[in-house]
């Protein structure tokens, strides 16, 4: 008997089915956000600095790609050393402007282009997001919530113009585009008002999604935050405002793993909101004492998010996606291990013994759940994960960074000369 025969047993044995859990991991798809494989650098002026809208990269590592074509191979090896399905969020400072002249409030899907073809062959869809950072208009640290009106109209178009985007990228995958709608709007310390900002937040929104296209395909998620760099004090999107905001639209609200107390927790999130929302778009991170966006691993938080998604029946209505940047060691290394430690967390949500948990909860036999509990840690979920490796044709935990280290050794050295 080999290894992955044995573990199928020892899952069977506490009524788990491990084909069906490969089955419906490899239909899930996670998307990658491109804006790790160049620390959030955009492709309208690249040789530019990350500045504003309380983002930041660290770390210098070499090889970082110098161009559209660069970046799209960077992220096609990392697409191939992935098992199971995969999605690309992109951001709207990734266009590739025939004319420089173009400003964000005026940009096309012709900007995109090169983005759709390669969606194409690659057979990945992809999702979108309006870039409200890095920009002159972003330098008071307002956007949609703006008291200047050519400032918060300027934004207004940018976002309605990323939702045609959107609908454009629908039509090249058929399929679904998920726009998020993240500011970076607040102050550095105690407002006065506090009401204002977010009156105009509300009201950018509601012109915004009332605007065309109103097509089904483009699905808009609004995302929350507790503090950024210059917001520390007051961030006029919190968590409480989008919750209320989504619920009464009915639409995605985008929680982020790094986007709250370092006590609170991401997963104790999922049932209380999907009580009253259609969905919620997940970005998933690790926040390391603040929101950091570090490469996502296979810790305790990430586990507890998809166990309560699997456990609550959720699947239908999560879609996942990642959000990190980490330039102090190979980017494209990071976009891989972090999406590995995802998807490696999801099969373990669908490898748990849920049914027999809530049985035994429900007669109030906690010792015996805890029990459980820690017997399914022991389980031989490795073989597991390295069958879907095999059955993916996707290279197994010991083998994938070879394979990016040859790359970097073949391609980085170019691009340093």
């Amino acid at each position: 008997m080999n290894r992955f025969s044995h573990a199928v047993e020892s899952f069977a044995a506490l009524d788990l089915n491990v084909e069906e859990a490969l089955e419906q991991l490899a239909a899930i798809p996670f998307s990658i956000p491109c804006w790790q494989f160049d620390d959030v650098a955009g492709l309208e002026a690249p040789d530019s600095s990350l500045e504003g809208g309380g983002i930041a990269a660290t770390g210098n590592y070499p090889g970082k790609p110098r161009n559209g074509d660069e970046l799209r191979q960077d992220i096609s090896l990392a697409m191939r050393l992935t098992p199971g399905a995969k999605r690309l969020n992109l951001h709207a400072c990734y266009a590739e402007r025939d004319d420089s002249s173009s400003d964000r409030d005026a940009y096309t899907a012709d900007f995109f282009r090169n983005w759709m073809d390669w969606s194409r062959q690659e057979e990945v869809a992809l999702d979108f997001n309006p870039s409200c950072f890095n920009h002159p208009m972003a330098d008071s640290g307002f956007t949609y919530a703006s008291a200047d009106p050519a400032v918060q109209e300027f934004w207004i178009n940018h976002a309605v113009a990323c939702r045609h985007i959107a609908a454009a990228f629908a039509d090249n995958q058929n399929g679904p585009c998920t726009v998020n709608h993240w500011v970076p709007d607040g102050m550095k310390d105690q407002p006065a008002d506090r009401l204002g900002p977010r009156l105009r937040l509300q009201d950018a929104l509601n012109r915004i999604l009332d605007a065309a296209p109103q097509d089904e395909r483009v699905e808009d998620a609004v995302e929350c935050k507790l503090f950024g760099i210059g917001s520390e004090s007051y961030v006029v999107g919190s968590h409480e405002f989008y919750l209320g905001y989504a619920i009464r639209r009915q639409m995605l609200l985008c929680l982020d793993a790094g986007h709250f107390h370092p006590t609170e927790t991401l997963g104790d999130k999922i049932s209380a909101t999907l009580l009253h929302l259609p969905g919620l778009l997940l970005h998933l991170s690790r926040g390391v004492r603040w929101d950091s966006d570090h490469v996502v691993t296979l810790d305790d938080p990430t586990r507890l998010v998809m166990e309560e998604i699997v456990r609550g029946g959720y699947l239908g209505h999560i879609r996942f996606g990642l959000d990190y940047f980490d330039a102090s060691i190979n980017r494209i290394a990071a976009a891989v291990l972090g999406v590995r430690s995802a998807k490696k967390a999801l099969l373990l949500a669908l490898l748990q013994p849920n049914s027999q948990l809530k049985e035994l909860e429900a007669k109030g036999d906690f010792t015996a759940r805890l029990c459980l509990m820690e017997q399914a840690r022991l389980l031989p979920f490795g073989e597991v994960w390295e069958e879907f490796c095999r059955r993916q044709n996707c290279p197994g935990e010991g083998e994938w960074l070879q394979e990016v280290k040859d790359y970097e050794q073949a391609e980085f050295g170019k691009r340093e000369a």
